[in-house]
Protein backbone atom coordinates (compact mmCIF):
# COMPACT_ATOMS: atom_id res chain seq x y z
CA UNK A 1 0.00 0.00 0.00
CA UNK A 2 1.37 3.36 -1.01
CA UNK A 3 0.56 6.77 0.46
CA UNK A 4 0.94 9.84 -0.49
CA UNK A 5 3.52 11.99 0.96
CA UNK A 6 2.52 14.34 4.32
CA UNK A 7 1.85 17.34 3.21
CA UNK A 8 4.65 19.93 4.85
CA UNK A 9 3.90 23.26 6.62
CA UNK A 10 5.41 26.40 4.26
CA UNK A 11 6.57 29.48 5.38
CA UNK A 12 4.44 32.01 7.02
CA UNK A 13 3.48 35.18 5.79
CA UNK A 14 3.50 37.93 7.36
CA UNK A 15 -0.04 40.22 7.83
CA UNK A 16 -0.77 43.34 8.73
CA UNK A 17 -4.17 45.15 8.97
CA UNK A 18 -5.55 46.39 5.46
CA UNK A 19 -4.15 49.56 4.53
CA UNK A 20 -6.91 51.87 2.99
CA UNK A 21 -7.41 54.28 0.02
CA UNK A 22 -9.04 57.68 1.01
CA UNK A 23 -10.38 60.26 -0.98
CA UNK A 24 -13.01 63.37 -0.87
CA UNK A 25 -16.05 63.48 -3.00
CA UNK A 26 -17.04 67.01 -4.68
CA UNK A 27 -19.78 67.03 -2.11
CA UNK A 28 -17.63 66.83 0.41
CA UNK A 29 -17.91 63.01 1.50
CA UNK A 30 -15.33 61.54 2.93
CA UNK A 31 -14.86 58.07 1.30
CA UNK A 32 -12.29 55.18 2.57
CA UNK A 33 -12.06 52.32 0.38
CA UNK A 34 -10.55 49.08 0.61
CA UNK A 35 -9.75 46.40 -2.04
CA UNK A 36 -10.13 42.83 -0.29
CA UNK A 37 -9.85 40.23 -3.18
CA UNK A 38 -12.38 37.25 -2.75
CA UNK A 39 -13.99 39.19 -0.55
CA UNK A 40 -17.43 38.96 -2.82
CA UNK A 41 -20.21 40.58 0.12
CA UNK A 42 -19.06 44.40 0.18
CA UNK A 43 -19.65 46.28 3.38
CA UNK A 44 -20.13 49.92 3.72
CA UNK A 45 -20.04 51.63 6.70
CA UNK A 46 -21.47 55.26 6.98
CA UNK A 47 -20.30 57.98 10.05
CA UNK A 48 -22.96 60.73 10.60
CA UNK A 49 -21.66 63.48 13.26
CA UNK A 50 -24.81 63.18 14.77
CA UNK A 51 -23.50 62.22 18.36
CA UNK A 52 -25.92 61.75 21.55
CA UNK A 53 -24.65 64.91 23.26
CA UNK A 54 -26.53 66.85 20.37
CA UNK A 55 -30.19 65.38 20.38
CA UNK A 56 -32.23 68.47 22.27
CA UNK A 57 -32.82 69.02 26.04
CA UNK A 58 -35.88 66.66 26.90
CA UNK A 59 -35.70 64.02 23.44
CA UNK A 60 -32.76 61.29 24.64
CA UNK A 61 -33.25 59.14 21.84
CA UNK A 62 -34.24 61.15 18.74
CA UNK A 63 -30.66 59.55 17.18
CA UNK A 64 -31.84 56.26 17.95
CA UNK A 65 -35.23 56.36 16.43
CA UNK A 66 -33.96 58.55 13.66
CA UNK A 67 -31.00 55.89 12.94
CA UNK A 68 -33.97 53.07 12.54
CA UNK A 69 -36.18 54.95 10.32
CA UNK A 70 -33.65 55.81 7.76
CA UNK A 71 -35.01 53.09 6.17
CA UNK A 72 -38.13 53.01 6.55
CA UNK A 73 -38.88 55.23 3.15
CA UNK A 74 -37.67 57.66 1.09
CA UNK A 75 -38.53 60.36 -1.38
CA UNK A 76 -38.78 57.05 -4.24
CA UNK A 77 -40.12 54.13 -2.20
CA UNK A 78 -42.13 53.51 0.28
CA UNK A 79 -41.03 51.67 3.68
CA UNK A 80 -42.22 48.25 2.16
CA UNK A 81 -41.20 49.32 -1.33
CA UNK A 82 -37.52 50.28 0.43
CA UNK A 83 -37.56 47.10 2.23
CA UNK A 84 -38.34 44.78 -0.54
CA UNK A 85 -35.72 46.42 -2.49
CA UNK A 86 -33.31 45.94 -0.36
CA UNK A 87 -34.23 42.12 -0.43
CA UNK A 88 -34.11 41.70 -4.23
CA UNK A 89 -30.46 42.79 -4.10
CA UNK A 90 -29.66 40.34 -0.77
CA UNK A 91 -28.36 43.60 1.28
CA UNK A 92 -28.79 44.12 5.04
CA UNK A 93 -29.07 47.84 6.22
CA UNK A 94 -29.22 48.86 9.85
CA UNK A 95 -28.16 52.13 11.73
CA UNK A 96 -27.72 52.77 15.26
CA UNK A 97 -27.02 56.03 17.43
CA UNK A 98 -24.10 55.89 20.03
CA UNK A 99 -22.15 58.87 21.92
CA UNK A 100 -19.81 59.46 19.04
CA UNK A 101 -22.23 59.85 16.10
CA UNK A 102 -24.93 57.40 14.20
CA UNK A 103 -23.39 54.64 11.91
CA UNK A 104 -25.16 53.03 8.83
CA UNK A 105 -24.28 49.51 8.17
CA UNK A 106 -24.86 47.91 4.54
CA UNK A 107 -23.77 44.41 3.12
CA UNK A 108 -24.51 43.20 -0.35
CA UNK A 109 -23.20 40.67 -2.90
CA UNK A 110 -20.16 42.45 -4.87
CA UNK A 111 -22.77 41.83 -8.02
CA UNK A 112 -25.64 44.46 -6.86
CA UNK A 113 -23.47 47.16 -4.95
CA UNK A 114 -24.89 49.71 -7.66
CA UNK A 115 -27.97 49.04 -6.93
CA UNK A 116 -27.43 48.83 -2.92
CA UNK A 117 -25.26 52.31 -2.59
CA UNK A 118 -28.49 53.81 -4.60
CA UNK A 119 -30.43 52.60 -1.97
CA UNK A 120 -28.32 53.63 0.50
CA UNK A 121 -27.64 57.20 -1.15
CA UNK A 122 -31.58 57.75 -1.26
CA UNK A 123 -32.20 57.03 2.89
CA UNK A 124 -29.09 59.46 3.66
CA UNK A 125 -30.05 61.97 0.99
CA UNK A 126 -33.98 61.92 1.19
CA UNK A 127 -35.32 60.07 3.82
CA UNK A 128 -39.12 60.30 3.98
CA UNK A 129 -39.71 59.78 7.91
CA UNK A 130 -43.34 58.85 7.56
CA UNK A 131 -45.32 60.33 10.75
CA UNK A 132 -46.81 56.27 10.68
CA UNK A 133 -43.58 54.55 10.88
CA UNK A 134 -41.63 56.96 13.40
CA UNK A 135 -44.85 56.94 15.74
CA UNK A 136 -44.19 53.17 15.53
CA UNK A 137 -40.80 52.97 16.06
CA UNK A 138 -41.06 54.91 18.77
CA UNK A 139 -43.70 52.28 20.23
CA UNK A 140 -41.02 49.41 19.83
CA UNK A 141 -38.69 51.62 21.51
CA UNK A 142 -40.90 52.24 24.57
CA UNK A 143 -41.68 48.39 24.22
CA UNK A 144 -37.81 47.56 24.69
CA UNK A 145 -37.16 49.89 27.71
CA UNK A 146 -39.34 47.57 30.67
CA UNK A 147 -37.58 45.01 28.98
CA UNK A 148 -33.67 46.48 29.11
CA UNK A 149 -34.80 47.18 32.74
CA UNK A 150 -35.66 43.20 33.85
CA UNK A 151 -32.29 42.43 32.41
CA UNK A 152 -29.83 42.61 34.99
CA UNK A 153 -26.90 43.20 32.29
CA UNK A 154 -28.62 46.21 30.91
CA UNK A 155 -30.05 47.61 34.56
CA UNK A 156 -26.49 47.22 35.74
CA UNK A 157 -24.86 49.26 33.25
CA UNK A 158 -27.60 51.94 32.95
CA UNK A 159 -26.46 52.52 37.00
CA UNK A 160 -22.98 52.43 36.47
CA UNK A 161 -23.06 55.20 33.61
CA UNK A 162 -25.39 57.02 36.27
CA UNK A 163 -23.48 56.78 38.84
CA UNK A 164 -19.86 57.79 37.20
CA UNK A 165 -21.54 60.76 35.09
CA UNK A 166 -22.81 64.19 36.57
CA UNK A 167 -26.35 64.58 36.32
CA UNK A 168 -25.78 67.34 33.08
CA UNK A 169 -23.56 64.62 31.31
CA UNK A 170 -25.37 63.08 28.39
CA UNK A 171 -23.26 59.70 28.98
CA UNK A 172 -24.76 59.67 32.91
CA UNK A 173 -28.76 58.39 30.84
CA UNK A 174 -29.28 56.02 28.29
CA UNK A 175 -28.21 55.82 25.29
CA UNK A 176 -31.44 54.97 23.88
CA UNK A 177 -33.29 57.34 25.81
CA UNK A 178 -36.12 56.98 28.71
CA UNK A 179 -39.53 55.90 28.90
CA UNK A 180 -40.18 59.65 29.09
CA UNK A 181 -38.00 61.51 26.51
CA UNK A 182 -39.10 58.76 24.00
CA UNK A 183 -42.83 59.43 23.91
CA UNK A 184 -41.72 62.77 23.33
CA UNK A 185 -40.79 62.39 20.02
CA UNK A 186 -42.32 62.73 16.71
CA UNK A 187 -41.85 62.61 13.18
CA UNK A 188 -40.89 67.00 13.73
CA UNK A 189 -38.13 66.32 16.06
CA UNK A 190 -36.99 62.93 13.74
CA UNK A 191 -36.84 65.56 11.00
CA UNK A 192 -35.49 68.76 12.66
CA UNK A 193 -32.16 66.49 14.47
CA UNK A 194 -31.65 64.92 10.63
CA UNK A 195 -31.31 68.60 8.86
CA UNK A 196 -29.09 69.80 11.82
CA UNK A 197 -26.75 67.50 11.88
CA UNK A 198 -26.75 64.99 8.36
CA UNK A 199 -24.96 66.32 5.50
CA UNK A 200 -22.28 64.70 3.24
CA UNK A 201 -19.74 67.58 4.32
CA UNK A 202 -19.25 65.82 7.89
CA UNK A 203 -19.93 62.29 7.04
CA UNK A 204 -17.46 59.49 6.40
CA UNK A 205 -18.10 56.21 3.94
CA UNK A 206 -16.54 53.02 4.35
CA UNK A 207 -16.42 50.40 1.29
CA UNK A 208 -14.43 46.65 1.98
CA UNK A 209 -14.86 44.01 -0.62
CA UNK A 210 -13.64 42.86 -3.45
CA UNK A 211 -14.09 45.57 -6.14
CA UNK A 212 -12.31 44.08 -9.30
CA UNK A 213 -14.43 45.13 -12.52
CA UNK A 214 -16.22 48.00 -10.42
CA UNK A 215 -15.56 51.79 -11.24
CA UNK A 216 -16.16 52.68 -7.62
CA UNK A 217 -15.94 56.18 -8.38
CA UNK A 218 -18.30 56.40 -11.16
CA UNK A 219 -20.64 54.23 -9.00
CA UNK A 220 -19.80 56.60 -5.52
CA UNK A 221 -20.03 59.14 -7.89
CA UNK A 222 -23.80 58.37 -9.09
CA UNK A 223 -24.86 57.73 -5.93
CA UNK A 224 -23.37 58.88 -2.56
CA UNK A 225 -21.99 61.53 -4.41
CA UNK A 226 -25.68 62.87 -5.21
CA UNK A 227 -26.30 63.64 -1.92
CA UNK A 228 -26.35 67.21 -0.78
CA UNK A 229 -25.87 68.97 2.48
CA UNK A 230 -24.61 72.72 3.40
CA UNK A 231 -21.38 72.43 5.68
CA UNK A 232 -21.12 73.09 8.99
CA UNK A 233 -19.58 75.01 11.98
CA UNK A 234 -17.73 72.65 14.42
CA UNK A 235 -19.80 72.01 17.21
CA UNK A 236 -18.03 72.34 20.70
CA UNK A 237 -17.60 68.64 21.84
CA UNK A 238 -18.06 69.01 26.28
CA UNK A 239 -15.37 67.37 28.16
CA UNK A 240 -16.04 64.13 29.95
CA UNK A 241 -15.78 64.05 34.11
CA UNK A 242 -16.30 61.48 36.05
CA UNK A 243 -16.57 60.41 39.59
CA UNK A 244 -14.67 57.12 40.72
CA UNK A 245 -15.05 57.59 44.07
CA UNK A 246 -14.63 53.70 45.84
CA UNK A 247 -18.64 52.72 46.35
CA UNK A 248 -20.89 50.52 46.33
CA UNK A 249 -24.70 50.49 44.62
CA UNK A 250 -27.33 47.57 45.47
CA UNK A 251 -30.17 47.67 42.65
CA UNK A 252 -32.66 45.95 44.97
CA UNK A 253 -33.88 42.36 43.19
CA UNK A 254 -36.02 40.85 46.14
CA UNK A 255 -35.45 37.02 45.88
CA UNK A 256 -33.00 37.34 42.36
CA UNK A 257 -30.84 33.73 42.58
CA UNK A 258 -27.74 35.66 41.18
CA UNK A 259 -26.24 38.82 41.36
CA UNK A 260 -24.99 40.78 38.97
CA UNK A 261 -21.56 42.25 38.85
CA UNK A 262 -20.14 45.39 37.09
CA UNK A 263 -17.03 47.02 38.61
CA UNK A 264 -15.70 50.32 36.57
CA UNK A 265 -14.66 53.36 36.19
CA UNK A 266 -13.42 56.04 33.58
CA UNK A 267 -9.96 55.65 31.70
CA UNK A 268 -7.63 57.58 29.25
CA UNK A 269 -8.39 58.05 25.66
CA UNK A 270 -7.66 55.66 23.07
CA UNK A 271 -5.29 58.14 21.71
CA UNK A 272 -2.96 57.93 24.96
CA UNK A 273 0.23 56.52 24.87
CA UNK A 274 -1.13 53.83 27.07
CA UNK A 275 -3.81 52.42 25.58
CA UNK A 276 -1.92 49.30 24.03
CA UNK A 277 -0.14 48.22 27.10
CA UNK A 278 -3.69 48.84 28.86
CA UNK A 279 -5.28 46.82 26.45
CA UNK A 280 -2.23 43.80 27.41
CA UNK A 281 -2.47 44.52 30.62
CA UNK A 282 -6.56 44.23 31.15
CA UNK A 283 -6.22 41.08 28.91
CA UNK A 284 -4.32 39.22 31.22
CA UNK A 285 -6.39 40.26 33.67
CA UNK A 286 -9.83 39.43 32.41
CA UNK A 287 -9.92 39.13 28.87
CA UNK A 288 -10.20 34.98 28.30
CA UNK A 289 -10.86 31.55 30.37
CA UNK A 290 -7.49 31.76 31.38
CA UNK A 291 -6.81 35.23 32.64
CA UNK A 292 -6.62 35.89 36.28
CA UNK A 293 -10.04 37.00 37.42
CA UNK A 294 -11.71 33.72 35.70
CA UNK A 295 -9.28 31.86 37.09
CA UNK A 296 -9.66 32.50 40.54
CA UNK A 297 -13.46 32.94 40.33
CA UNK A 298 -14.69 30.63 37.94
CA UNK A 299 -11.77 27.64 37.42
CA UNK A 300 -10.92 27.84 41.86
CA UNK A 301 -14.05 28.76 43.58
CA UNK A 302 -16.38 28.05 41.32
CA UNK A 303 -18.36 31.36 42.06
CA UNK A 304 -19.03 32.30 38.09
CA UNK A 305 -19.53 30.54 34.59
CA UNK A 306 -17.24 33.54 33.81
CA UNK A 307 -16.04 37.15 34.25
CA UNK A 308 -14.38 39.52 31.91
CA UNK A 309 -12.63 42.69 32.00
CA UNK A 310 -12.46 44.92 29.37
CA UNK A 311 -12.00 49.12 28.32
CA UNK A 312 -14.73 50.40 25.89
CA UNK A 313 -14.09 53.42 23.80
CA UNK A 314 -16.73 56.05 25.20
CA UNK A 315 -15.75 59.01 22.96
CA UNK A 316 -12.75 60.03 21.44
CA UNK A 317 -10.80 63.39 20.61
CA UNK A 318 -7.91 64.22 18.62
CA UNK A 319 -6.66 66.31 21.58
CA UNK A 320 -6.78 63.30 23.58
CA UNK A 321 -10.06 64.80 26.07
CA UNK A 322 -11.85 61.75 25.67
CA UNK A 323 -12.47 58.55 27.46
CA UNK A 324 -13.15 55.04 28.02
CA UNK A 325 -14.98 52.76 30.14
CA UNK A 326 -12.73 49.87 32.27
CA UNK A 327 -14.92 47.13 33.64
CA UNK A 328 -15.34 44.19 34.80
CA UNK A 329 -18.47 42.22 34.67
CA UNK A 330 -19.47 39.04 35.79
CA UNK A 331 -22.91 36.90 37.48
CA UNK A 332 -22.29 35.25 40.49
CA UNK A 333 -25.09 33.12 42.93
CA UNK A 334 -26.26 35.78 45.66
CA UNK A 335 -24.65 33.66 48.51
CA UNK A 336 -21.47 34.17 46.61
CA UNK A 337 -21.29 37.57 46.31
CA UNK A 338 -19.34 38.84 49.11
CA UNK A 339 -16.81 36.05 48.40
CA UNK A 340 -16.30 36.58 45.16
CA UNK A 341 -15.90 40.56 45.39
CA UNK A 342 -13.32 39.90 48.23
CA UNK A 343 -11.53 37.49 45.99
CA UNK A 344 -12.11 39.87 42.85
CA UNK A 345 -10.45 42.91 45.37
CA UNK A 346 -7.21 40.20 45.99
CA UNK A 347 -6.68 39.64 42.22
CA UNK A 348 -6.24 43.09 41.94
CA UNK A 349 -3.96 43.69 44.85
CA UNK A 350 -2.22 40.81 44.44
CA UNK A 351 -1.28 42.04 40.72
CA UNK A 352 -0.26 45.80 42.21
CA UNK A 353 2.06 43.56 44.30
CA UNK A 354 3.51 40.78 42.76
CA UNK A 355 2.48 41.80 38.85
CA UNK A 356 2.29 39.54 35.82
CA UNK A 357 4.50 36.72 34.54
CA UNK A 358 5.83 37.00 31.38
CA UNK A 359 4.01 33.78 30.58
CA UNK A 360 0.68 35.76 30.80
CA UNK A 361 1.93 38.52 28.88
CA UNK A 362 3.52 36.00 26.12
CA UNK A 363 0.03 34.11 26.11
CA UNK A 364 -2.10 37.18 25.76
CA UNK A 365 0.13 38.64 22.74
CA UNK A 366 -0.59 35.33 20.98
CA UNK A 367 -4.39 35.42 21.28
CA UNK A 368 -4.18 39.31 20.84
CA UNK A 369 -1.76 39.60 17.74
CA UNK A 370 -1.83 35.77 16.52
CA UNK A 371 -5.32 35.42 15.96
CA UNK A 372 -5.82 39.07 14.08
CA UNK A 373 -5.99 37.78 10.77
CA UNK A 374 -8.85 35.43 11.39
CA UNK A 375 -10.93 37.73 12.78
CA UNK A 376 -10.42 40.26 10.39
CA UNK A 377 -11.60 37.67 7.30
CA UNK A 378 -14.70 39.36 6.38
CA UNK A 379 -14.79 42.82 4.77
CA UNK A 380 -17.57 44.03 7.48
CA UNK A 381 -14.88 43.00 10.27
CA UNK A 382 -12.56 45.31 8.44
CA UNK A 383 -15.14 47.88 7.45
CA UNK A 384 -15.88 48.07 11.39
CA UNK A 385 -12.20 48.73 12.32
CA UNK A 386 -11.91 51.09 9.68
CA UNK A 387 -15.22 52.73 10.68
CA UNK A 388 -14.50 52.99 14.57
CA UNK A 389 -11.17 54.85 13.14
CA UNK A 390 -12.94 57.44 11.84
CA UNK A 391 -15.30 57.75 14.76
CA UNK A 392 -12.36 58.14 16.65
CA UNK A 393 -10.39 60.35 15.34
CA UNK A 394 -7.67 57.78 14.45
CA UNK A 395 -4.78 57.61 11.44
CA UNK A 396 -5.92 55.14 9.32
CA UNK A 397 -2.88 52.86 10.37
CA UNK A 398 -3.60 53.10 13.89
CA UNK A 399 -5.12 49.22 13.62
CA UNK A 400 -1.76 48.10 12.11
CA UNK A 401 0.61 50.45 14.16
CA UNK A 402 -0.98 48.87 17.68
CA UNK A 403 -0.54 44.92 16.61
CA UNK A 404 3.28 45.92 16.39
CA UNK A 405 3.01 47.72 19.70
CA UNK A 406 1.06 45.11 21.93
CA UNK A 407 3.89 42.78 20.30
CA UNK A 408 6.84 44.95 21.54
CA UNK A 409 5.13 45.81 24.93
CA UNK A 410 6.82 44.37 27.93
CA UNK A 411 5.68 42.23 31.53
CA UNK A 412 6.52 45.35 33.42
CA UNK A 413 4.67 47.91 31.11
CA UNK A 414 1.07 45.74 31.38
CA UNK A 415 1.01 45.18 34.60
CA UNK A 416 1.70 49.36 35.19
CA UNK A 417 -1.41 50.01 32.72
CA UNK A 418 -3.56 46.99 34.19
CA UNK A 419 -2.61 48.10 37.70
CA UNK A 420 -3.69 52.07 36.52
CA UNK A 421 -6.81 50.50 35.33
CA UNK A 422 -8.30 48.89 38.17
CA UNK A 423 -6.54 50.41 41.10
CA UNK A 424 -8.97 48.71 44.10
CA UNK A 425 -9.43 51.82 46.03
CA UNK A 426 -11.08 54.04 42.80
CA UNK A 427 -13.93 51.71 41.36
CA UNK A 428 -17.53 52.08 41.56
CA UNK A 429 -19.08 48.52 42.14
CA UNK A 430 -22.88 47.93 40.68
CA UNK A 431 -24.44 44.84 41.85
CA UNK A 432 -28.19 44.07 40.94
CA UNK A 433 -29.59 41.31 43.23
CA UNK A 434 -30.98 40.86 46.37
CA UNK A 435 -30.12 43.51 48.88
CA UNK A 436 -31.79 42.03 52.11
CA UNK A 437 -28.79 38.76 51.33
CA UNK A 438 -26.21 40.82 49.97
CA UNK A 439 -25.63 44.26 51.48
CA UNK A 440 -24.42 43.18 54.73
CA UNK A 441 -21.59 40.86 53.56
CA UNK A 442 -20.58 43.76 50.91
CA UNK A 443 -20.47 46.15 53.63
CA UNK A 444 -17.77 44.12 55.97
CA UNK A 445 -15.65 43.74 53.07
CA UNK A 446 -14.80 47.84 53.03
CA UNK A 447 -14.82 48.44 49.27
CA UNK A 448 -16.42 51.34 49.74
CA UNK A 449 -20.12 53.01 50.84
CA UNK A 450 -23.23 50.76 50.16
CA UNK A 451 -26.15 52.31 48.61
CA UNK A 452 -29.37 50.16 48.00
CA UNK A 453 -31.47 51.59 45.03
CA UNK A 454 -34.69 50.40 43.83
CA UNK A 455 -34.71 47.68 40.99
Amino acid sequence: MSFHPQPQGGIAKPWAFPAPERATLPNGLTVLRCHRPGQQVVAVEVNLDAPLDAEPQGLDGVATIMARALSEGTDKHSAEDFAAELERCGATLDAHADHPGVRVSLEVPASRLSKALGLLADALRAPAFPDGEVERLVRNRLDEIPHEQANPARRAAKELSKELFPADSRMSRPRQGTEETVERIDAAAVRAFYEAHVRPATATAVVVGDLTGIDLDALLGDTLGAWTGNTAAPRPVPPVTADDTGRVVIVDRPGAVQTQLLIGRVGADRHDRVWPAQVLGVYCLGGTLTSRLDRVLREEKGYTYGVRAFGQVLRSAPDGTGASLLAISGSVDTESTGPALEDAWKVLRTLAAEGLTDAERDVAVQNLVGVAPLKYETAAAVAGTLADQVEQHLPDDYQAQLYARLADTGTVEATAAAVSAFPSDRLVTILVGDASAIAEPVRALGIGEVEVVSG
